[in-house]
């Protein structure tokens, strides 16, 4: 294997590992939050598929940017919906969404 990629490779599994251990500290309370908002976060992710996605030269290189802008913006629409559904559950029960208050 060629150096760049051990690099890679080795980033990859201590960013696995500090990842693991972070989530794990977090109280299940907290655990849905978090992750709504790191969906949310991950805009970053589509913007970077579509930076591959105008370096593709070739029809597989095309076909994966594709699947990559596509789940990252599942990932972010899957975000605000469950940020927003959370968001509810904390609204009053007589007040709808829109609706002054009176």
């Amino acid at each position: 294997m060629s150096t760049p990629l051990v690099i890679v490779i080795t980033v990859f599994v201590l960013s696995l590992l500090v990842g693991f251990e972070v989530i794990s500290k977090v109280p299940p309370t907290l655990h849905t939050p978090l992750m709504s908002g790191a969906n949310a976060v991950h805009g970053v992710v589509v913007i970077g598929a579509l930076l591959v996605a105008a370096a593709a030269d070739n029809l597989v290189g095309y076909l994966l940017a594709f699947a990559a802008v596509a789940f990252g913006a599942a990932n972010v629409v899957g975000g605000y919906v469950v940020t927003d559904r959370m968001l509810h559950m904390f609204r009053a029960r007589g007040r709808a969404a829109g609706r002054p208050e009176g």
